[in-house]
């Protein structure tokens, strides 16, 4: 038998991030989102899971954002290859606070796309991945 939590993933397998600390959710919102525009991204969903648990279920927690970021061209290209592959689209880019830090994290698209098995995908996975990774950096300035 397996035993499952050996065979965990951790984060930085499937994906990574930065602390912005002493910045608000607003502000770090906005960061994020110049951040990704500059990297050719734009930001084509949003997710507020505080308010969405707090209505579904009535639970509060601290705030925390989902953020779909779409480029484009890269989005295109893929679904040109795969159309299978917007089931990994858009990339997902989440935002919550811990303490005096704001998370932010980017699920990687070289590890998200390595499930669809398709090598024809991998340099555009590597691509999109530069692109958050250098987002990131954007904001850490």
């Amino acid at each position: 038998m397996v035993n499952l939590a050996k065979e965990k993933r951790t984060p930085q397998q499937y994906g990574f991030g930065v602390r912005l600390w002493h910045s608000s959710m607003t502000e770090a919102r906005t960061a994020v989102t110049e951040a990704l525009a500059a990297e050719g991204f734009g930001v084509v969903s949003e997710i507020d899971m505080q308010a969405t648990l707090a209505k579904k279920l009535g639970v509060t927690i601290a705030p925390y954002l989902i953020l779909g970021a779409c480029n484009p061209t890269i989005a295109q290209q893929a679904l040109a290859i795969e159309p299978y592959v917007g089931l990994f689209l858009p990339c997902n880019v989440t935002l919550w606070q811990e303490g005096d830090a704001i998370v932010v994290t980017a699920a990687s698209p070289t590890a998200m796309l390595e499930l669809a098995g398709d090598e024809r995908l991998t340099g555009l996975a590597r691509e999109a991945e530069t692109r958050l990774r250098g987002a990131m950096a954007r904001i850490m300035v």
